[in-house]
């Protein structure tokens, strides 16, 4: 009986965060960059830097797919559990960020010394903590906006040559080796992380 009320108890806490929604999203995501992926690829005087663009709006989807699914519709319960929620919104997060990683990985193969999969997990990962940061500080539901400004401001402000400064505050738009943009995009994630997880997402009227 206490495993079946755990059960449920688990299934109406992933509703209540949209989860079926969520995972739709991501989905379609990742279809939908792997065909624009490969039509701009076989484009007339094209190669595989043309994905560029897949790499740069894809993961902002992905990124505000997860973070408006931090959204509760059951904050007041959330606050006045017995059991401390932190595991659980480190779960989620961490789940979903590997599911659209692995997802949107795989609608850009081949080529992964410039824009392939590693840059793309590299921009997930970095879009994803933005946004998770965003969620803590601003609220789930508009958790989508800043990453997304950001994103649009670096295509198109970016410089063609990658590397050196470009690297730190263009990081979305850098191959997948550049070992500076992994380490914005890794802190990122962890500063967005660990303010969602101990903060929770900003409570919403």
């Amino acid at each position: 009986m206490t495993a079946t009320v755990r059960t449920r108890q688990a299934v109406l806490h992933l509703r209540s965060r949209a989860l079926p929604t969520t995972l739709a999203t991501l989905a379609g995501t990742a279809l939908l960059a792997a065909w624009a992926a490969d039509w701009l690829q076989d484009q007339p005087g094209f190669d595989h830097t043309a994905r560029v663009p897949v790499l740069a709006l894809a993961p902002l989807l992905a990124a505000a797919a997860i973070g408006t699914g931090l959204h509760s519709h059951t904050e007041e319960l959330d606050r006045t559990a017995v059991r401390p929620w932190w595991p659980r919104r480190l779960a989620y997060l961490l789940a979903l960020t590997a599911l659209a990683a692995c997802a949107l990985a795989l609608a850009v193969p081949g080529h992964p010394e410039r824009f392939g999969a590693p840059a793309m997990v590299r921009n997930v990962v970095g879009a994803t903590g933005v946004t998770a940061a965003a969620a803590a500080l601003l609220g789930a539901r508009a958790s989508w906006l800043p990453m997304t400004v950001y994103g649009g401001a670096v295509y198109l402000a970016a410089p063609r040559t990658p590397g050196g400064a470009a690297a730190y505050w263009a990081w979305p738009m850098q191959p997948g080796p550049e070992a500076a943009a992994w380490a914005m995009a890794g802190t990122a994630y962890v500063v967005g992380a660990a303010l969602l997880v101990l903060r929770g997402p900003r409570p919403e009227r």
